[in-house]
């Protein structure tokens, strides 16, 4: 069995005119609200054998934060570029290409590409887009990431910020 949890990065501040897209921080509220989706994930009793983040400084920032809470180390956060940009196929790619070692990952992303994956792998679509530093929790019947999608899918979570306040 494989355990996907797809997570949009927490909310970015627009503050600063002299940065690129991929270099904007988190502003407060997604500092509060990473470790908050964090310690939601910990109470849960996951255990992760693998975070994927996109290199953009707000994904890898809620990525770190949220490993944190999950004492799962820093350093063995996977940075994947392709995530940056990525479209739907782009980023199931990405998700088919995980080591198949690995049954428990969480991937942090970007809309609307987040929103995208989960809609199209989920059973139980969202009625709405992922809201920042919202996490989804997949598990499929597959022993090998290739395999995943909707047809081995099963809902198992959605929580997000507002429900942990």
């Amino acid at each position: 069995m494989k355990t996907l949890y797809l997570m949009r990065h927490a909310k970015s501040s627009w503050s600063f005119d002299d940065l690129s897209d991929r270099e904007r921080p988190l502003n407060d509220r997604g500092r509060d609200d990473a470790p908050r989706m964090g310690q939601a994930l910990a109470k849960r009793d996951l255990h992760l054998d693998l975070l994927v983040s996109s290199p953009a400084v707000r994904a890898l920032s809620t990525a770190v934060l949220v490993a944190r809470e999950l004492s799962y180390p820093h350093d063995k956060i996977k940075v994947e570029p392709c995530i940056y940009e990525a479209d739907l196929d782009t980023l199931l790619d990405v998700i088919r290409e995980l080591p198949d070692e690995a049954n428990a990952v969480l991937l942090t992303g970007h809309n609307p590409t987040i929103t995208d994956v989960a809609n199209y792998l989920s059973p139980s679509p969202l009625s709405d887009e992922m809201p920042t530093a919202g996490v989804l929790c997949l598990r499929f019947e597959a022993e090998h990431w290739a395999e995943v999608k909707q047809a081995n899918a099963e809902f198992y979570f959605f929580d997000c910020p507002k429900n942990e306040k």
